[in-house]
């Protein structure tokens, strides 16, 4: 949904129901899907209806309440035993149906993990605790929100100082299409477009969904952000013109060492970004790091069904009779990240650890 100001919220708690923004059907197509059971929810992450990490960990949340909702804890002549017990066993298996929709965004693992620990430390019936998953879903969505719009303010912090008005390039969508609203990447190119720092964004096309040609492209369009689409592979041209200023991307799943998983093709352009001696930078919550990863080749990639790349529409792109591989994610070494930039401030990726030990971030 948007409000007056264009402002974009995909996931909406709306008439006892979730209001998802179909992002299948943008740019040509501005519509919802109403989602009212946790199985309709596993398969709107699973399709893309809603997607990017921070987003899913929001309609994962309401998933859970969705799926708590509809537990009964009877059997079928009316008969209630060990209420609770049984309440909580159901409730694992709505979380399992929903771990299995995306296994690379670990948003979407926070979130139901904190469903499920609220739910167990809550104290009363069953009704007082489907209460209270309610109450915990609304306030991950709040916060969310509340964390893109302190993450874009400390973008500002680290973007380049320059005479001239900057010019970013983001791969993908990490805008308020990605998360609760407002965004993580495109959050901090919202703040720079405030303060008067934008001269323009570059999207990525990104390949191959097309979610920067679609979506991020779509976003800027509404709030009139100068926006120029390139191919993926015209990435390093424009750099080596001096079109870009600097690299704004979010991130699916952030090892402890800093390694970071995002959407396929952001390896190869921080690659390119440091030839150029470029600055890179990873916008995303302190939720999307993994501190029981040490490093980046823990991390799950996710791959993807072969008509992603062999079709467009109703067009096949290649003959019959070849062979496919379409992992949606790979993973940027952390030495090629000039800083992370989260809600709490921007880090060098070795780093993080050290704060969260400091602080007991979970």
């Amino acid at each position: 949904m948007t409000n007056s100001a264009n402002q974009v919220y995909p996931v909406i708690w709306h008439n006892n129901s979730v209001s998802l923004i179909d992002q299948t059907r943008l740019p040509n197509e501005y519509a919802f899907v109403e989602i009212h059971r946790s199985e309709d929810m596993a398969l709107a992450i699973k399709t893309m209806i809603v997607r990017g990490a921070p987003a899913i960990g929001v309609a994962a949340a309401y998933g859970m309440y969705l799926g708590a909702r509809e537990i009964i804890t009877s059997d079928a002549f009316g008969n209630v035993f060990d209420e609770r017990t049984e309440f909580l066993n159901k409730l694992e298996i709505v979380a399992q149906l929903l771990r299995e929709t995306r296994p690379t965004a670990v948003n979407l693992f926070w979130a139901i993990n904190r469903m499920l620990k609220t739910a167990h430390a809550t104290l009363g019936s069953v009704e007082d605790i489907k209460q209270v998953l309610f109450h915990t879903a609304q306030a991950i969505n709040a916060e969310d929100l509340q964390t893109c719009q302190a993450m874009g303010d400390h973008g500002l912090t680290v973007l380049p100082k320059t005479p001239e008005k900057l010019t970013l390039l983001t791969h993908c969508n990490a805008g308020a299409l990605a998360t609760a609203g407002y965004g993580t990447a495109l959050g901090v190119v919202r703040s720079a477009w405030r303060e008067g720092r934008l001269e323009r964004l570059f999207a990525d096309e990104t390949r191959p969904r097309l979610q920067g040609a679609k979506l991020t492209a779509w976003e800027c369009v509404q709030e009139n952000i100068p926006v120029t689409v390139i191919t993926d592979n015209m990435a390093a041209h424009c750099m080596q013109r001096g079109l870009i200023h600097a690299v704004v991307v979010g991130a699916d799943r952030i090892a402890a060492n800093g390694d970071t998983a995002n959407k396929i093709g952001t390896y190869s352009l921080a690659i390119v970004a440091k030839a150029h001696n470029i600055p890179f930078f990873v916008a995303a919550p302190f939720s999307t790091v993994d501190f029981a990863l040490s490093d980046g080749n823990q991390i799950p990639i996710e791959e993807r069904h072969p008509e992603e790349i062999y079709q467009v529409g109703d067009t096949r792109l290649t003959p019959e009779g070849v062979e496919f591989y379409n992992p949606a994610f790979d993973v940027t070494p952390a030495e090629l990240i000039t800083a992370i930039i989260t809600e709490n401030g921007a880090f060098a990726p070795g780093d993080l650890a050290k704060y969260q030990l400091k602080h007991c971030i979970n």
